[in-house]
């Protein structure tokens, strides 16, 4: 895998809620992943790509609930042209929502992923772009998870950083793993005429 990666034209910030990066519930090293996907939105917005926060809605009673303080995304949303919110309530991000359409509208075919939980969204919303063709990027230090609780008979607590590289490695090889978000690249994305649909 070329630690360099032909340009991406959207990234897909998935779950980067409250509930999961901040206070003593956030994900173990909270602050480094938000920098990284914080580095990420920055460049993707100065060279034009799209952006698209993808925003769980959680059942009833659960920390990210519609709603409530934990549901709100953590970091700033510029909405515009090239900028969008989708809400979702299964782990694809894809999944009964409107990212297909608003990808194929601006022709995007490459992108990256970033976010919370690497092998719940982030992995479900990754494999299904494969599957759908696109070309698909992973900075490995802008994805995170919670540590895996320890199971009687079948494991101790499985620290987070491992999940992470399990769901990586779950992708196969057709996912493009760079070591840093920093190696990620953008490139300028073809707006729809009319703007994103399903906005």
């Amino acid at each position: 895998m070329p630690p360099f990666p032909a340009p991406v034209t959207a990234l897909l910030v998935v779950d980067v809620q409250s509930a999961f990066v901040a206070g003593d519930a956030a994900v173990p090293d909270a602050t480094r992943l938000l920098d990284r996907v914080t580095e990420l939105i920055g460049r993707a917005r100065e060279a034009g790509a799209l952006v698209v926060h993808l925003q769980n809605d959680g059942p009833a009673g659960e920390p990210d609930e519609p709603g409530t303080p934990g549901w709100a995304l953590h970091l700033p949303v510029r909405t515009g042209s090239a900028e969008t919110v989708i809400r979702k309530s299964e782990d694809d991000g894809f999944e009964g929502t409107s990212l297909e359409a608003e990808l194929t509208a601006a022709g995007v075919r490459a992108l990256a992923v970033c976010g919370v939980m690497s092998e719940m969204c982030v992995l479900a919303t990754a494999r299904r772009a494969l599957e759908l063709d696109y070309r698909v990027v992973l900075p490995h230090d802008a994805h995170a998870t919670y540590d895996i609780p320890a199971a009687p008979d079948i494991s101790d607590v499985v620290p987070a950083a491992m999940a992470s590289r399990v769901a990586e490695w779950a992708l196969g090889d057709e996912v493009e793993i760079v070591a840093r978000a920093g190696n990620v690249s953008f490139a300028t994305v073809r707006h729809h005429e009319n703007g994103l649909v399903g906005r």
